[in-house]
């Protein structure tokens, strides 16, 4: 048993959309400082488990726990001062440019008496220097590739500031190159001290990054824990329905996943 209080938790909480329950009386641990990658099948759960992290579902039974408190009980940018979200999808304002949308991530930070200052415009430039985005600064949203505009929203929710940072499915719409810089800078955040919460869809980038993985199915938590302990072939085949070989990742050490060949009927050639 330990005594460790997690600055954010989920404590028996049921999350539905309308009438349609998608996880009952869940419980999960954050533990500060770490990368949690949360994975699954697609409509398992993940991205509804991370809005109700973010504040942005409300539990129908149990609560979402920030610093011992309620996370309902927060106003808006008091959460937002604590934790910064990368939604999966978002829809830019028409007319918007690239350093205005990233300028919008120290919203939280402005009030009646703080007004705009030399801190916001060097964390929005350090943002746009992070994602690649800084020659994009003067470019409208609606211009940019998808891959391009996922950097911007991500140098937004670097721009927040946040310790701790909830990341929906990061790399959607990045090459490979792009998707690897991202994680490389979400993992250096974690490194300085940051709480990252990751959805991602690649089982492999999961088990590289995360100090710690969590694998639902069916909304509910199958495992969880350190990569190295808990990704074996019987876990990817009861959660992903995949028959595999897990070796050591040659250049990490890490898990890596190698499906095997499903069974089916030889196709002709033509020809």
């Amino acid at each position: 048993m330990t005594d460790t209080v997690h600055r954010l938790r989920a404590d028996r909480a049921t999350l539905a959309y309308d009438k349609r329950v998608i996880s009952e009386r869940l419980s999960l641990d954050i533990p500060d400082g770490s990368f949690t990658v949360i994975v699954g099948p697609n409509a398992c759960g993940k991205s509804t488990l991370l809005r109700a992290l973010s504040r942005l579902l409300a539990p129908t039974d149990g609560r979402i726990v920030l610093d011992g408190r309620d996370i309902a009980d927060y106003r808006p940018k008091e959460a937002a001062r604590v934790i910064g979200l990368l939604p999966q999808s978002s829809i830019a304002p028409e007319g918007i440019t690239v350093a205005d949308l990233v300028a919008r991530g120290r919203y939280p930070h402005q009030g009646l008496i703080r007004q705009w200052s030399s801190d916001d415009a060097a964390a929005v430039e350090a943002a746009m220097v992070e994602t690649g985005t800084a020659d994009l600064r003067a470019r409208q949203m609606s211009e940019l590739s998808g891959g391009q505009r996922q950097r911007v929203w991500a140098a937004m929710a670097l721009a927040q500031q946040t310790p701790i940072l909830l990341l929906d499915e990061p790399t959607t719409f990045l090459d490979i190159a792009h998707q690897v810089d991202l994680l490389d800078l979400f993992a250096e955040l974690n490194a300085a001290g940051n709480t990252i919460v990751a959805v991602l869809h690649d089982l492999n980038h999961a088990a590289r990054y995360a100090s710690h993985l969590v694998a639902m199915k069916e909304g509910r938590i199958v495992a969880q824990g350190e990569p190295r302990r808990i990704v074996t072939a019987d876990l990817v085949e009861e959660v992903f329905g995949l028959a595999c070989v897990v070796i050591d990742d040659p250049v990490t050490g890490t898990p890596l996943v190698i499906p095997k060949r499903r069974p089916g009927p030889h196709l002709t050639p033509r020809g």
